[in-house]
């Protein structure tokens, strides 16, 4: 079958969503936590479980934090020591991250085998584009360049893209948490991904939540006809950013163009 990743910032509404779709959809459904805290996820390899457990019983904070602000500029450790600790502890977390995100791809595999939808919650790609794929005017650390260019280049990327989109006023007023100019920045970041997909659209989540379901729904039932009819190239949707921060959402769908 396909995978389908449901992105979008907290309080768009991503979880309940993907919950409601498991009976809409044209064939079994298997739900795979792809974001970036593994704490939250439903799949986690033993040894990060371990880890995670002794971090807790040691008093540290749980693994929820996804990655920073791409506009926060990080002050680096003073002193040599200090840095070759940093720079090390750096690899590490990246062998950690990555091993955990192929890990995931390879449960995705099996589950496409035995012919299900799989339906990521959030995707690594997506989560990280705007940190280590894209430049954002701040510099990368050597991990960040490995781990952007492997999502970019090597990581599967979803057979589909939607996104649930709200002005950041909304998203605000929702979770109090970040700033509007912060959460619209990253409402452009997210239509940005476009650029890099075959298929990516958006839909308004400030709808009823039925409406919401009933649209992504469609989307995905109309992708696995286009599937069964034209095999795996399937026409790609690309949904257009908001004219302005703060405008309302346009899902304004444009039918038929190419795959890149």
């Amino acid at each position: 079958m396909f995978t389908v990743a449901l992105i979008g910032p907290d309080g768009a509404g991503k979880t309940t969503v993907g919950q409601l779709l498991h009976d809409r959809l044209p064939a079994p459904v298997r739900y795979l936590y792809m974001g970036v805290s593994t704490d939250s996820s439903n799949v986690m390899l033993p040894t990060t479980r371990l880890v995670h457990k002794l971090k807790r019983m040691a008093g540290g904070k749980p693994d929820v934090a996804g990655p920073p602000d791409p506009n926060r500029v990080k002050v680096k450790p003073k002193g040599l020591v200090k840095r070759s600790i940093s720079e090390v502890r750096a690899v590490f977390r990246l062998a950690n991250r990555v091993t955990e995100e192929w890990y995931r791809q390879w449960l995705t595999w099996r589950y496409q085998r035995q012919g299900n939808i799989v339906l990521f919650d959030r995707h690594f790609f997506t989560d990280y584009f705007a940190y280590d794929i894209v430049d954002n005017g701040q510099p990368r650390t050597f991990t960040q360049r490995i781990h952007g260019f492997m999502l970019n280049h090597i990581y599967p990327k979803p057979d589909m893209i939607i996104y649930l989109d709200a002005p950041g006023a909304v998203l605000y007023a929702r979770k109090g948490e970040g700033s509007i100019e912060a959460l619209e920045r990253r409402r452009l970041d997210y239509y940005q991904i476009g650029e890099y997909v075959n298929y990516f659209a958006a839909v308004d989540a400030t709808q009823p939540l039925e409406k919401v379901v009933d649209e992504v729904t469609k989307l995905i039932w109309d992708f696995y006809q286009e599937r069964k009819t034209n095999g795996k190239k399937s026409a790609g949707v690309k949904s257009k950013p908001p004219e302005a921060a703060g405008a309302p959402i346009l899902a304004c769908q444009e039918q038929g163009e190419s795959a890149q």
